[in-house]
């Protein structure tokens, strides 16, 4: 079986301990992580570790079925939104929408303790 080839939208408190996660798994391949704030420290670490950043995360989405699994960890129903009506409208019956709650579920089971999410002011537009 080959890697999984993932997105990661947000990458702020939330998202950062995940991707540090994912990173370190010889079996996943980051693809890109976007945010609207390049600032954020999600970003540098992807920056670190040469994966594409951007602030738009449909130029990330948009790649369609060589993404196996997109992690929205935003917390903003409008990026919910927007990732089901591009998999309707591109027909990708690949790729798989991972909600925030089960991010959640995954990083509370490998830290053996609830993990909240943590969200700033910042909305996604």
């Amino acid at each position: 079986m080959q890697a999984f080839r993932i997105v990661v939208i947000g990458a702020g408190e939330t998202g950062t301990p995940l991707l540090q996660q994912l990173l370190n798994a010889p079996f996943v391949q980051v693809l890109g992580v976007a945010d609207l704030n390049l600032e954020l420290p999600g970003i540098a670490l992807a920056r670190e570790h040469k994966v594409t950043v951007t602030d738009n995360f449909m130029d990330l989405v948009s790649q369609g079925a060589q993404v196996d699994i997109i992690i929205d960890v935003t917390g903003a129903s409008k990026v919910r939104e927007q990732l089901r009506q591009y998999m309707v409208d591109s027909r990708n019956t690949h790729t798989v929408i991972m909600h925030e709650q089960i991010a959640l579920l995954m990083m509370s089971l490998s830290a053996g303790k609830l993990v909240d999410s943590k969200h700033g002011a910042q909305a996604y537009a």
